[in-house]
């Protein structure tokens, strides 16, 4: 069996590498159109509905499973699930994450899952890359809804739903990206301590005090008709944030009757509002780029643009280096 997954792994990477080769010599990405995709795949289709909603959803999140693991949480609830929003073109990246903090397997005596998030890409070249991809780690969940930088929130709310629906009884949740590296040492033993009662209603991040940028030019511009007011309410960058997993299905509710916004922090910091959650300030979650010392990296629990190949060099550095002191 190893040497039979070693083989499909092996494939895969050659099929990724020269998948991308040919995309970017032969099509620009600004020039696909949408084709029926994931015809072959096996789908866990699970439209999930909610009694307790007692009036129409404004947004009802009308999307379908195309890969799914439902079954990632069924034998032992996850004390952590990680949910990494992702792209088509990112297997380096997922790799690398894989192979260093988000390996499952990292801390014995704890479960932790880590699912990537993904939607539907309009190339079905990449569709299928991933669906190979999924078949050998059982790690990506994608719905049926375009993968774009507008549709960022969809992500983050499959994500929510994902774990509403399948991980309910997952003690933590963390939702990041895939630049991002973790101090999971931090993270496990400093901000959630497995020993101690799990928190309820409970969010923590970098926080953000700010209001709508109106400069069309802004990758952040937001329109008056959108969002009138001239505050946000206090949002947890979306580079990184951990809430309890309590909180996963009641952002999930409250999204259905709140109007979409394509900035994820922002929205999800709307639905918190509505929950009357306040996210809790903590300094470890930078949502920057910080050069790499040992001592530094000790002391934060997430760093924002890290490649693959730092990701790696980071994690084999700290990892070789715990007996020392800093």
């Amino acid at each position: 069996m190893a040497s039979k997954v070693s083989c499909l792994y092996v494939l895969t990477v050659v099929c990724w590498a020269s998948a991308l080769w040919y995309l970017s010599i032969t099509r620009p990405t600004s020039s696909y159109t949408v084709h029926k995709t994931y015809d072959s795949i096996s789908m866990a289709r699970k439209n999930v509905s909610f009694g307790n909603i007692r009036t129409r959803p404004i947004n009802p999140h009308s999307f379908d499973f195309l890969i799914n693991e439902p079954e990632k949480c069924e034998k032992n609830a996850p004390f952590l699930v990680i949910l990494i929003s992702t792209t088509h073109k990112e297997f380096d990246a997922r790799q690398a994450i894989r192979e260093t903090w988000g390996d499952e397997n990292n801390f014995k005596g704890i479960k932790i899952s880590t699912i990537f998030l993904l939607g539907k890409n309009t190339d079905p070249v990449l569709n299928q890359m991933v669906e190979q991809e999924s078949q050998i780690f059982h790690d990506i969940i994608v719905e049926d809804f375009i993968d774009s930088y507008h549709n960022l929130t969809l992500k983050t709310l499959m994500g929510m739903r994902w774990v509403a629906t399948f991980c309910s009884k997952a003690k933590y949740i963390m939702k990041t990206d895939s630049d991002i590296f973790v101090n999971m040492d931090n993270l496990i033993y400093k901000l959630l301590k497995p020993n101690t009662k799990p928190r309820r209603r409970y969010f923590t991040g970098y926080v953000i005090n700010g209001g709508p940028i109106r400069d069309a030019r802004s990758k952040w511009y937001m329109p008056r008709d959108l969002y009138p007011d001239s505050n946000y309410p206090p949002f947890c960058s979306g580079t990184g944030y951990i809430f309890s997993a309590d909180v996963a299905e009641m952002i999930y509710k409250t999204s259905l009757h709140t109007r979409l916004l394509h900035l994820e922090d922002v929205y999800v910091g709307l639905c918190l509002r509505k929950l009357g959650i306040h996210p809790f300030q903590n300094s470890g979650f930078n949502h920057w780029k910080m050069a790499y010392s040992l001592c530094r990296y000790r002391r934060v629990i997430t760093v924002h643009q890290i490649s693959p190949e730092e990701m790696h060099r980071i994690w084999n550095d700290m990892s070789s280096k715990k007996h020392l002191r800093c």
